[in-house]
């Protein structure tokens, strides 16, 4: 259906296909996916406190793991990262102010194809409440911006800004109240720290739940912040969650429960139902026997620091290709022969693991850490040990690519750098790239945000309206015309049997099993001044409900 002049939409077999015609995207939905072709992005962000001090390639490669330590060398040496807006060697030291800015080939991992739902919309008052699925983050982070729930309503529901006062992990499903106005979303920002905000939640989660109400006020701690990983701990924030069985499933050995968490810390109701032994019954972190053992992590971990670190190590089926090509997570074996004993660095020897922790881990928590981390590598085909960028023969860069002089110290604002070119994903050579950058990015995430904008397009500067500047198609002209000016997709490089993006080399990923894409644990019903609000019962909380557990 033609929905206005520059807008068109139309369905071929399992996909759909949504096309701008001033500004060609593409999306691509197979069967319960939603994808997003791959397309460059530039970031920009201040030297954090933490990162002071420290070598840049230290840096990187320990702020960030979806790349083997080759690239992140690679990233410096060619110019996609830079410090200033100028290369920087491996071993700059970060100081106070600098400006890091790196433009990276965005690979998004694909997301449900289940829809948003938006449940109610109250334009008076300026707020909307929705349905979010499974998979789905709320706001831009790591390697999501375009499959975000923030970015998709203002893409596909056309809603202006929408600002996010609370937020689901990316695996929780479940009601959201996002305010459409900076008014609403101060007042209702302060209902839910000032804690008014009454939240009810729905899990499923292993093993005969008591039949008595449980309150659970173990304090939490973030202890990876690249894995998200969260235990009770003593030096944690403050939480409290109560827990009241709606039923027991002897036939899968599981129970729903009902959760009300008093407070909003990060995993609360995943990591306490762990605690009590009756972890969520998919979790892929906390329900899972190789990362935490056969206890699952009842009871907590132990606490007691250790200094123990071992080094990152290939799996056994890759460690013959290792051996062949050197490992693209080892910088040291580049070092000069006769040369004094190479300088690794943390990642390279294990001491990467607890750098961010605000106290000291003992052994089984590092050791947690690292299978989380192996069992993610996993997931990823071990994407980071077939890292091959560092072969490539030409620059890692987005074509029509520049660097430009860093602004005057006092004329530093955010988001309006001018490093990357425009049309860094716009049309050249004849062809159409796989994507385009957003008119208006959203903010990143704490640490990374937008640094390019394109310039209005010739149907938004245009006095005459958009309806007179484009003609209206029929449906077999839009086919025809979507054909016609459709991004081309690269196709993959392939080597030992491994596919590469052919424009950043990245190792593709496989696409995730459906029952992966979410967890047991749904938002059921928010009551805050604004009303009470709540959606149906999630289909997985129904009696004997089964699921594939391979």
């Amino acid at each position: 259906m033609i929905k206005d002049a520059r807008t068109i939409e139309f369905g071929l077999g399992l996909c759909t296909w949504s096309l701008e015609v001033q500004s060609v995207k593409l999306r691509t939905c197979a069967s319960w996916l939603r994808k997003i072709p791959p397309y460059w992005y530039p970031y920009s962000t201040y030297a954090k406190e933490r990162w002071i001090g420290r070598e840049i390639l230290e840096v990187v490669s320990t702020e960030f793991r979806d790349r083997s330590m080759e690239y992140y060398r690679y990233a410096l040496d060619s110019g996609v990262t830079t410090l200033n807006r100028r290369i920087a060697k491996p071993d700059t030291i970060v100081q106070d102010g600098d400006l890091m800015e790196n433009v990276v080939h965005r690979h998004e991992p694909p997301v449900t194809s289940t829809p948003v739902e938006i449940i109610h919309e109250d334009q008076e008052r300026q707020f909307i409440v929705v349905n979010k699925p499974g998979s789905i983050p709320v706001h831009a982070s790591g390697r999501y911006y375009r499959n975000t729930l923030v970015e998709i309503l203002m893409s596909d529901f056309g809603y202006e800004k929408v600002y996010t006062v609370n937020r689901l992990d990316r695996l929780t499903s479940g009601l959201m109240i996002l305010p459409t106005s900076a008014d609403r979303a101060r007042s209702l920002t302060k209902e839910f720290m000032d804690g008014k905000v009454q939240k009810e939640y729905v899990a499923r989660c292993k093993g005969e739940f008591p039949v008595e109400e449980i309150v659970c006020d173990e304090p939490l701690l973030t202890v990876d912040r690249q894995m998200g990983l969260n235990i009770v701990h003593p030096e944690g924030k403050h939480a409290k969650t109560v827990f009241t069985r709606i039923r027991y499933d002897p036939e899968t050995d599981s129970s729903v429960v009902r959760c009300k968490p008093l407070t909003g810390r990060s995993h609360q109701i995943r990591v306490h139902l762990q605690y009590l032994g009756h972890p969520i019954a998919n979790d892929p972190v906390y329900s899972e026997k190789r990362i935490w053992g056969v206890g699952l992590g009842k009871g907590g971990v132990d606490l007691v620091p250790s200094e123990e670190r071992s080094a990152p190590a290939p799996p056994e089926h890759l460690k013959s290709l290792v051996g062949l090509d050197g490992s693209p997570e080892s910088l040291s074996k580049d070092e000069e022969a006769g040369s004094s004993k190479p300088k690794l660095l943390p990642r390279e020897t294990g001491q990467d693991i607890g750098m961010g922790s605000p106290v000291p881990l003992s052994s089984e928590a590092v050791g947690i850490i690292t299978r989380l981390r192996n069992m993610k590598d996993e997931a990823e085909d071990w994407g980071r040990w077939r890292d091959v960028v560092f072969r490539a023969k030409a620059p890692l860069r987005p074509p029509h690519w520049e660097l430009k002089p860093p602004p005057p110290k006092n004329k530093k604002r955010k988001g309006q750098s001018e490093f990357v070119d425009e049309s860094m994903n716009t049309f050249r050579s004849g062809s159409a790239s796989t994507a385009t950058i957003e008119s208006s990015p959203i903010p990143l995430s704490d640490t990374a945000e937008p640094v390019a904008q394109l310039p209005e397009t010739p149907a938004e500067s245009a006095s005459v309206p958009v309806e007179e500047a484009v003609a209206q198609l029929s449906i077999t002209e839009a086919v025809d015309r979507a054909r016609e000016i459709a991004p081309q997709v690269a196709v993959p490089l392939v080597e030992a049997g491994q596919h590469y993006c052919p424009e950043c080399y990245l190792p593709l990923h496989p696409d995730p099993k459906p029952e992966k894409l979410y967890i047991f644990l749904h938002a059921l019903k928010y009551t805050t001044s604004l009303g009470a609000y709540e959606t149906n019962m999630p289909e997985w909380s129904e009696p004997g409900w089964d699921w594939d557990r391979s």
